[in-house]
């Protein structure tokens, strides 16, 4: 028995899977579509086949939506296949994992657009990082185009009909054909030296993959990426991709959305002017309104009425008191007239009373001057002398001190008479 090492099968069907996947991680295959058989799960497996072979391939459901032609497609239709081989471990068969599909009649050219877009992106010319900002206000806009295409007339109607203010250059080029890539590019490059340009619009109307085929031009492509000023790709319409779209600053859908994407900002500030310019006048007319009713209602004709009303209502309010009969109840006269009259009362009581008393001590005065009175005293034959200068002479001592020939009167009860010292 030879004793021979021997690989298994697993081991043998892992080591091709390795190589076929590495060797052809993607391959591009063109043939007849037959045994199409869609799964409930959303997968579609078919067998793609010419004169002399057949390979099997499946388009898994998250590839299937983004392929819509497989809902249309059905045995004999001839297709180009992009995907990678892929081996089937279990059964020991490979197959294409369909990525991508196009119909064989221009299929190549979307597979050369898809290989160039590959490559461009790898090259990082597809970055969203490295795209510029739309300006919001442009003043002057260069605009490549065909000179009296349909696409011009659109944008150009757009803005004359949204914008406040644009200064719009049109630089005329080729759009479609063989020269078209040239002179877009020639094109591009004289808008990157007239002065003041601010954006730069890349547009023109819809049309088959082949009339678009211009703005996939590589040259084109890596010209844009050069710009020195934001461009708009607006080529074709809302389903028409191109390479232009890929590298631009922003990608409008059509001419006219592109027109819109430059206007939209005058669009808003015209509205804001619109709303300040309404809401302004409707202020001004309402404080004219306030102004006249302050100025009717502090007018001095009006003043006075309100001042003749005020007056009226006070008037009535006062006749309806009667405050010129109640003047002694409203100002408490009569408690102060009561008041008035008892105070008298007790200053007359008061004053009878002091009077009685200053008499009765007028009459024990008079009693005792009367008893104290000298002349009283002569009527009992009594008398006194008085010197001239009206002193009284009251002891023999002061008679005899007094000179002889000295005047002297003597006062009697009855009157008085003049003598001499001797």
């Amino acid at each position: 028995m030879l004793n021979i090492e021997a690989a298994s099968v697993s081991e043998l069907v892992h080591s091709i899977k390795n190589v076929l996947e590495e060797q052809f991680h993607e391959v591009m295959v063109q043939g007849e579509v037959t045994n199409l058989s869609p799964s409930s799960a959303g997968h579609w497996y078919f067998t793609l086949s010419d004169e002399d072979a057949a390979i099997s391939c499946a388009l898994f459901k998250n590839d299937a939506l983004r392929n819509p032609l497989i809902r249309n497609l059905k045995n004999g239709d001839k297709i180009i296949v992009l995907g990678p081989i892929s081996v089937y471990q279990k059964r020991g068969s490979f197959q294409i994992l369909s990525k991508r599909i196009f119909p064989a009649g221009e299929g190549q050219l979307k597979l050369q657009f898809e290989r160039l877009k590959a490559k461009l992106a790898q090259e990082g010319l597809f970055d969203i990082e490295r795209k510029r900002a739309i300006p919001q206000f442009p003043k002057r806009i260069a605009v490549i185009t065909a000179e009296h295409g349909a696409a011009l007339q659109d944008f150009l109607n757009v803005i004359q009909r949204r914008s406040i203010w644009s200064d719009i250059l049109i630089i005329p080029a080729v759009v479609q054909g063989a020269d078209s890539p040239r002179s877009l590019i020639s094109a591009l490059k004289k808008a990157q030296n007239i002065p003041d340009i601010e954006v730069i619009v890349l547009t023109r109307g819809g049309g088959s993959l082949e009339d678009l085929w211009s703005f996939n031009d590589e040259n084109l492509v890596r010209e844009i990426y050069q710009s020195k000023i934001p461009v708009i790709s607006a080529v074709g319409h809302q389903v028409d991709f191109s390479l232009a779209d890929y590298v631009a600053d922003h990608r409008s859908e059509t001419p006219t959305a592109a027109a819109e994407l430059l206007s939209q900002p005058q669009t808003e500030l015209k509205g804001r002017m619109h709303f300040c310019q309404t809401h302004l006048r409707s202020g001004i007319i309402k404080l004219n309104q306030e102004v006249q009713i302050l100025i009717q209602k502090f007018h001095p004709r009006e003043l006075l009425n309100i001042i003749k009303e005020r007056v009226q209502s006070t008037q009535k309010i006062l006749d309806q008191f009667h405050l010129e009969t109640r003047g002694v109840e409203l100002l408490g006269l009569r408690e102060e007239t009561q008041k008035l009259d008892e105070l008298s009362l007790r200053l007359f009581h008061h004053s009878e009373k002091c009077i009685s008393q200053a008499d009765h001590r007028l009459e024990r005065m008079k009693q005792v001057l009367d008893a104290l009175n000298p002349k009283n005293v002569l009527g009992r034959g009594y008398s006194y002398l008085e010197m001239a200068q009206g002193k009284i002479v009251t002891s023999l001592e002061q008679y005899q001190q007094m000179p002889d020939g000295t005047k002297i009167q003597i006062h009697f009860k009855d009157g008085s008479g003049t003598a001499r010292k001797e």
